[in-house]
Parts: C-alpha cells; structure tokens; sequence
C-alpha cells in the first residue's frame, strides 16, 4: 500500500479519506530530523511543518508534496521540482477564518479588551471601566490591506461590509481589485491606513517589507496586524515602536522565531495581542484543508494530477520517474 505521511495530525474527515487509499502515518516529531528519517519511504507528504530539502535528494518514492493550506514556504519548491515531485496546494479555503481573526484582534486592540479584561478581574469596576474612554470605533476609519489574494479579499468584504472601513491595497496582483478598494503604493498605504493588515505571500520581495523606515511613516494611532508571516516585518524595528508608543500597538500571529521564545519581550507588553499562528485554524476551517489536501493526495495516487498544481515544471521529471502514472 502507497504510505502517506503527514507532519502533523489531520482532520478525522480527511484521514477516513486518506485510510481508504493507502497507509496514514503521523510524523513522531515535526523538527527536520525526523521528518527526513520517518518521511523517507512516503509516497505522498502531507505538509503542516517545513520539509527539509535534503528529503527531495533522489526520493526512491516520493511522489507529491502536498501542502495543508495555501503558503508554500514550508515546501523546498526548487528542490522537488528538480527531484520530479509535484507540489500542490490548498488555496482560498480559510480565507473567511482569517479574515474573522483580522476583525476580532482589530476589535479587541480598538476597544483595549486586552487591558480592561485584566483590569476588571484584577482591580475592579471602576478601574476597567475607565479605559472606555480612551477606546475607538471602527467605522469610517481606513484599513490598508497588503496583498489582495484570498485572504485580503476576504478581509476587505469583511472591512468593508461589516464594519464600515475605508480600505486601500498594495499588491502586486495583476487581478481586477474588487470594487471599493483603491490600490495604492506601499509607503503611501503606511502613511494613510489606521489599521494596516498584512496579508501577503512570504518571498525574496516581501521578506523586511515592513522596515523601520516604514514603521517610522506609519501614524501614532496605527494598529499593525500580521497574519502573513513573520520576517515580513523588521520584528526589532516594530518591538521598539511598540515599546516607545511610536505606534499604538499590533496583533501578531506569525513570528520571526516560531515557536515564539517564552522569554520574548513582545510577551510583556499590553499594546500587542500575540496569537501561535493560528489565524487560519479552526475545526472548520481544519476540516476544510485537510479534506482538500487528501483529496489532491488520492488524486496523485491514482494517477492524475493534482488539482492545484504550483510546480508544473515538475511534470516531465515526474513522468519519467512514474511512466505509468498510477
């Protein structure tokens, strides 16, 4: 039976779908180590963890690389697509789950919860509630989303519709913006936007997108949200800024070191919300991804190609490797 390895455990939906194709094996550990050793002989890799690249070294097996949502940073694309693996992925489908975090870390810097929840269980009524006063709403003010994939466009309907934002975008997309957005360049979507939300793909381009002589343009009372990936910000750059009030604070998600150290100093200020990269992570949204990523999973075992298809000029090194395809 073909074995298909995972990094990290699967929806119980997705792994019913996986048990009837082949051999569902969890990774012991998620660290590189073990991900070499034990995914070695896989003849489809699940991916929830990044993959090390000496695992695309002559794969006697290894058909695809498949990823459990959409970013493919996790996955060594230049190195399977030399080694003949396919890479696929499973785009769009918790965009409307990070979305409803974007709003829900918004809401709760605007309103301070983080600080009034605290204060009301340690210092009472009065001393909660004083804090109303120095709290914001959120209707006519101006969101600038960066990157309008899956993720921005659903966070702009949800801006927009729901709560009354004006939005901007910087994007490289070549895509029609949906309408009511305007597209802007970056340091002019710095200077103007009262939340800024970042929400773009990890790359050569995007890595220190937001530098310190973006954080030093941005206004005081800006609130920064990151569920993109973390060396997408200059993290020295924004600690300072928060520290120093310089910006009025940030809810993170991602992080230039994950998991985030328990002695970081981010964890020790009230101006930041800190989430373990979980924005896209719910039951249904889990569902959803693992679903889609057994699904592309049964469709490389049977010999098609995926659906979602991010490495196609793997194709012919791959068919050499699987002539008969199945």
């Amino acid at each position: 039976m073909p074995v298909i390895f995972s990094t990290h455990s699967l929806h119980p939906h997705a792994v019913r779908v996986l048990e009837q194709v082949g051999e569902f094996v969890v990774a012991s550990a998620p660290d590189q180590e073990t991900l070499q050793r034990e995914g070695r002989e896989a003849d489809v890799i699940i991916v929830r963890a990044p993959l090390p690249t000496a695992l695309f070294d002559d794969p006697p097996r290894l058909r695809a690389a498949i990823r459990h949502g959409a970013g493919l940073d996790m996955i060594p694309v230049e190195a399977a697509t030399e080694a003949g693996v396919l890479v696929a992925n499973v785009p769009a489908v918790n965009a409307r789950t990070v979305a409803e975090h974007v709003m829900m870390v918004t809401l709760a810097l605007q309103r301070r919860f983080r600080i009034v929840d605290r204060d009301l269980r340690q210092a009472g009524w009065t001393a909660a509630r004083a804090h109303a006063d120095l709290g914001h709403d959120l209707a006519g003010r101006t969101m600038g989303i960066v990157g309008m994939g899956a993720v921005g466009r659903a966070v702009f309907e949800t801006a927009r519709s729901g709560f009354g934002l004006n939005v901007i975008t910087a994007t490289r997309s070549s895509t029609a913006l949906p309408e009511g957005v305007l597209r802007v360049d970056l340091d002019t979507l710095v200077a103007r936007s009262d939340v800024i939300v970042l929400c773009c793909p990890l790359t050569a381009e995007t890595r220190g997108l937001i530098n310190r002589g973006r954080i030093r343009r941005m206004k005081p009372e800006v609130l920064l949200i990151n569920v993109s990936r973390g060396p997408v910000v200059d993290e020295a750059a924004l600690l300072t800024a928060l520290q120093k009030g310089t910006i009025a604070g940030a809810a993170l998600d991602v992080f230039s070191t994950q998991p985030l150290p328990v002695d970081h100093p981010l964890l020790a200020l009230d101006n930041v919300i800190l989430t373990p990269h979980m924005a896209g992570i719910t039951e249904d949204s889990m569902m959803r991804m693992g679903t889609g990523a057994a699904e592309e999973a049964v469709r490389v075992l049977s010999g098609e190609l995926p659906r979602n298809f991010c490495n196609p000029q793997a194709e012919a090194r791959y068919r050499l490797r699987f002539p008969s395809g199945g």
